[in-house]
């Protein structure tokens, strides 16, 4: 059997996969875990609940909100919140778990639960598995008043707004600069432009029309086109584009042109180091960082620490070794001085601060984070698992030999799929699509199920 938490959560298409079933069931179970240390302390849990702007969050977060109650636990439901908002309410009120319905960069038909721990920190392996293991299971269920109440938490949007404002300290930081900024129709509709313009700057807003059906949809930053036009429309000094849970942020230069993930820690990393706040001089990345980024910290003295992908693996890396900033290409940035779980909204602030602070325009701070080009195919029908076969390591040992210190190769196999993806980066698109596709060829030849 499939385990039912995937790398995020539990998500799939809402009532069909992620379920009223499901969501009263797993919530029990949490309830049961996360709960625990409360109840041996005599007193009662507290959960924190928030969901992003799909039509299914109204029927899902209902279901967590009545199995956590129906478990003991005293349940505040703060309504619309992006992601680390519902985090930080989580650490603000010191509750003992919360809970976020959202499917993130998904489509508006998907949902998802995620659950946080105590402090507003995502949940290890160790123990989904045991919430996972108590579901369906019998327990002794509350009765007359030991069994919990859900009261509204009205103000968790406009503390936490305040929490990302003062991290940039200063009376209107921003002051001066004219922004887009692209809610994508989802949980950073209010917060997303209340912060900007507390912050000082002139916020132009686009993608705060949430109706239920149109979070992600041609917006947001998994569709940033729209904010490029916008931005260079109204003349704008950048414009920035969130996901539909706001964990994510990419960034657009006066220009029209997209800074990404990789792009934004770059920039991030250098101001950090200047101010002397990047811990331990280093920066953590997955290995889809382009190789560009790596090269540009070289030339600042920056030390880069590579995880798989995944920004649980940045996390637990930065966990483990104390440093404080990480994140991956797809503009999910991990900022533990200041938050514990990726924030698109912060690094939006800390991006146009540091544009404030330098006196440079994004595209100038940009330009520091050449990109080389990167060219991704992917090889189907194959046998993964033979990966690491001689012939396909002599292959890729090949070309990284004649790419030498300005190339990489990544060979990575799918999760879900027969399927292999060839990612090479070079100094020219020519060579990367050549090489790319010579690798995939030889991937395609010796790993193919109809090879015998």
């Amino acid at each position: 059997m499939a385990r039912l938490f995937g790398t995020d959560g539990v998500r799939g298409l809402a009532n069909k996969d992620v379920t009223v079933e499901l969501a009263l069931d797993v919530s029990v179970a949490a309830a049961r875990v996360l709960g625990a240390s409360g109840r041996s302390s005599g007193r009662r849990p507290v959960a924190v609940v928030g969901r992003d702007t799909r039509i299914s969050g109204d029927f899902l977060a209902a279901a967590v909100c009545a199995g956590l109650a129906s478990a003991g636990v005293e349940v505040h439901d703060a309504g619309v919140l992006p992601t680390p908002g519902l985090a930080y309410a989580v650490q603000r009120s010191d509750a003992d778990l919360g809970v976020m319905l959202s499917a993130s960069h998904n489509p508006m038909p998907d949902n998802g639960i995620k659950f946080f721990a105590r402090g507003g920190t995502k949940l290890p392996d160790h123990v989904e598995d045991e919430i996972e293991a108590l579901i369906g299971t019998d327990w002794e269920r509350p009765t007359g008043a030991d069994v919990g109440r859900v009261v509204r938490y009205p103000a968790a949007t406009d503390q936490y707004t305040e929490h990302l404002v003062a991290q940039l300290g200063g009376d209107r930081p921003l002051a001066g600069l004219r922004v887009v900024v692209d809610c994508a129709h989802g949980a950073a509709s209010i917060v997303g432009p209340a912060a900007l313009r507390q912050a000082g700057a002139e916020v132009i807003v686009m993608g705060a029309e949430p109706n239920g059906h149109n979070i992600n949809d041609g917006i947001g930053s998994t569709h940033t086109q729209p904010l490029q036009a916008a931005v260079l429309e109204h003349a704008a000094d950048a414009g920035v584009a969130f996901d539909g849970d706001a964990d994510r942020c990419l960034a657009v230069d006066s220009q029209g042109r997209l800074v990404d993930g990789d792009q934004i820690m770059g920039i991030l990393a250098i101001g950090l180091k200047e101010s002397g706040k990047l811990a331990k001089n280093t920066l953590v990345t997955t290995v889809m960082s382009n190789l560009g980024l790596r090269l540009a910290m070289q030339r600042y003295g920056i030390d880069v620490v590579q995880t798989a992908v995944g920004d649980r693996y940045v996390l637990e890396e930065m966990l483990e070794h104390g440093y404080v900033l990480g994140g991956e290409q797809s503009g999910h940035l991990l900022m533990l001085d200041h938050g514990t779980t990726g924030d698109g909204v912060q690094t939006a602030l800390h991006l146009l601060g540091r544009m404030v602070d330098s006196r440079r325009t994004l595209a100038d701070l940009a330009a520091e984070i050449a990109k080389l080009p990167q060219v991704l195919i992917n090889v189907p029908d194959v046998d993964k698992n033979r990966v690491s076969e001689a012939v396909i390591v002599g292959a890729v040992a090949e070309v990284e030999t004649e790419l030498g210190e300005t190339g990489r190769v990544l060979l990575r196999a799918s999760g879900t799929e027969p399927l292999i993806r060839v990612m090479v980066e070079a100094e020219t698109e020519e060579i990367a699509r050549d090489k790319a596709q010579y690798l995939a060829d030889v991937v395609g030849r010796e790993l193919g199920f109809s090879r015998v």
